[in-house]
């Protein structure tokens, strides 16, 4: 079975016949099939060249890279293999025509605030008293069939938001400052800790995007723009509460991370080495887990339900089946 690969040791990357092997500046080694290799998380520094990068291209392996800090910093995005030229043009034209476009964002964020309203429910259920939250934002989710356009539904969603992280602070059994999100660069631990896990998402959202005939970068909900897979953000939206939050709350609670695992930077706040290497392990395990799909009737992973999602978006654009945001009920 292919997985992620996370590299935080410093040294170098090479080739080695048709195995990757990673040599450490303490010239210990460690070889990978490639096979088995799904895409490559580089959390240090490491050597490489044009050879290894033309060896993983060849196997359709991304490499997404972060800084010291453990910021993401971008994505090394091998040439498509898989194109569709009509699939590209459905892509635009749902783009352009605004009905279309809306249609589709509205997706997006009715899943992903349902998801959010789920939280608060399982939580809520548990003895913290976050019925407020839940009705305030029961209230908004009602507005977003209402929305005309775009600008409109973001706001609906950037208010949301808002009231499901003023929430946080009951969720939490620490007593961790958190006051408002604040993403570049993040200046707090909990600020930090969403910005990491959420990044995790994005990259593997990315990774399946590139096993269909998707072009990453025309979106519906973000708006398309320079240097970023913003239809990545998009798919993203539904699966960071499912995932991303749900995992901040669990390490949180049962004291797996506490405010001893961060750092201070200037104006901004990082977690620790050692923390990030076992938030990205716990992501991986939840990533698959599995569970009974009411759709298909199978048990599937975490995982798999991103891939899902992007094929439901492919018959939709290909004008096959309604999209619908996938909506947990757990």
């Amino acid at each position: 079975m292919k997985q992620s690969y996370y590299l935080y040791k410093s040294g170098r990357l090479q080739r080695k016949d048709n195995t990757l092997e990673i040599v450490y500046k303490d010239n210990t080694k460690k070889s990978i099939p490639v096979e088995r290799v799904d895409d490559i998380y580089v959390m240090t520094e490491l050597d490489f060249n044009t050879n290894l990068l033309n060896f993983l291209s060849s196997y359709g392996i991304n490499i997404h890279f972060f800084n010291y800090y453990g910021f993401y910093t971008g994505t090394y995005y091998p040439k498509e293999t898989l194109v569709s030229g009509k699939l590209l043009i459905k892509q635009v034209e749902h783009y352009t025509d605004e009905d279309k476009r809306l249609e589709i964002a509205k997706g997006f964020i009715e899943a992903a605030t349902y998801n959010i309203y789920r939280n608060l429910t399982y939580y809520n259920n548990r003895g913290k008293d976050l019925n407020n939250y839940m009705k305030d934002i029961e209230y908004l989710r009602k507005q977003i069939t209402l929305c005309k356009n775009v600008p409109e539904l973001m706001g609906i969603e950037g208010n949301i938001r808002k009231i499901y992280y003023d929430s946080w602070n009951i969720i939490i059994n620490q007593d961790i400052a958190f006051e408002k999100r604040v993403k570049n660069p993040p200046d707090n631990a909990i600020n930090s800790l969403i910005s990491y896990v959420n990044t995790i998402i994005y990259t593997r959202v990315l990774s399946e995007i590139y096993k269909t005939q998707l072009n990453p970068t025309i979106s519906y909900l973000h708006e398309p723009s320079e240097r970023r897979f913003s239809l990545c953000l998009d798919i993203s939206e539904i699966f960071k509460p499912i995932i991303a939050d749900r995992l901040i709350f669990s390490m949180l609670n049962k004291k797996q991370i506490t405010e001893k695992d961060f750092e201070g930077g200037l104006n901004f706040t990082y977690i620790k080495e050692n923390v990030r290497k076992e938030i990205t392990r716990q992501i991986d395990l939840r990533l698959q887990t599995k569970i009974k799909h009411k759709r298909l009737d199978r048990e599937v992973s975490y995982e798999y339900l991103m891939r899902l999602e992007v094929y439901k978006l492919i018959k939709h654009l290909l004008e096959d089946e309604k999209y619908e945001g996938f909506k947990m009920w757990w």
